[in-house]
């Protein structure tokens, strides 16, 4: 089923996802987060009076990269509001394990019905920002672009994916909408890559158009065809060299498949556009943070 209109992010190449344009996304992320947490009510902020003001702060226990701000607003935001909120850091700041990333102070009860969802959004956030990070640092002066995949958390594609640009590495397509991605399985339905690549062009001849590739032959055809990509998947070394030696005209390469922090600075040197890491949005693990409440 097609995404609703006001969520579908339009691209002709690959690029940063901009939290404005993911404003009511984030809204609904955090009206859902919160319906699952309160049901009926948070019984236990209950026995605090209504109207006990409080201050609260955020603090790090692991050296992180910040993300999620926005989320955190949200969630008090639908609560009613806080009195303040004070940010010791913005998103995509590295900061150090101890320390404050943000003062709250508003109505008791509120800060205590909202602190999981929003620590949970920060979490996760900044666990995938942290990861983007230490994938950037790997190609500091590299023309190649890290980029992230479609296995995402579900029901939270663009916040991971804004995470992944606070980290410092770039958005692939952002759902099955904006760029044709011709893999195994439609490769085989169309009868073929080339058939697949005109078809493509004309349904959407404004759209990006990516070839996934498993050998040699099937590179030759995808370059022949005219992709925009070429997606090189489980490429050997052998492969790969042969690949980097041919007139490849105007198509970019994008190396997937068998990728990580290990081996990610030994193709450097070649001649890739782009290196796709499913493990950048999969497998995260959420930052350990603390909310305190003071008087």
């Amino acid at each position: 089923m097609r995404p609703s209109a006001k969520f579908i992010l339009v691209i002709s190449k690959p690029m940063n996802i901009q939290l404005d344009s993911i404003r009511a996304d984030i809204t609904r992320a955090v009206r859902e987060a919160l319906a699952e947490d309160i049901g009926d009510g948070d019984i236990t902020a209950m026995l605090i009076p209504g109207d006990q003001i409080n201050t609260a702060e955020i603090i790090t226990r692991e050296d992180c990269t910040l993300c999620g701000q926005a989320w955190l607003e949200e969630t008090f935001a639908q609560l009613g509001g806080l009195d303040s909120i004070e940010w010791h850091a913005q998103d995509g700041d590295q900061v150090t394990a101890g320390s404050k990333l943000v003062t709250l102070r508003g109505n008791a009860r509120r800060l205590l019905t909202g602190e999981r969802t929003a620590l949970n959004f920060i979490q996760l956030l900044s666990g995938t920002a942290t990861k983007a990070h230490q994938f950037a640092q790997l190609l500091p002066n590299s023309n190649i672009k890290i980029l992230d995949t479609r296995k995402t958390i579900p029901g939270l594609r663009t916040a991971q994916k804004y995470a992944i640009t606070c980290g410092g590495c770039h958005n692939h397509r952002i759902g099955l909408y904006d760029m044709f991605l011709i893999k195994e399985n439609h490769i085989a339905a169309c009868g073929g890559i080339t058939a697949a690549v005109e078809k493509a062009r004309e349904i959407a001849p404004d759209k990006r158009v990516e070839v996934e590739v498993e050998t040699r032959e099937e590179l030759l055809e995808a370059i022949a065809a005219r992709a925009d990509v070429v997606m090189l998947d489980n490429f050997d070394a052998d492969s790969l060299q042969y690949a980097m030696n041919l007139d490849k005209h105007n198509t970019q390469y994008e190396l997937s498949g068998n990728l990580d922090l290990e081996n990610l600075k030994t193709i450097a040197s070649l001649n890739i556009d782009f290196c796709s890491f499913g493990a950048l949005t999969k497998h995260v693990s959420a930052v350990d943070l603390s909310l305190r409440v003071h008087s």
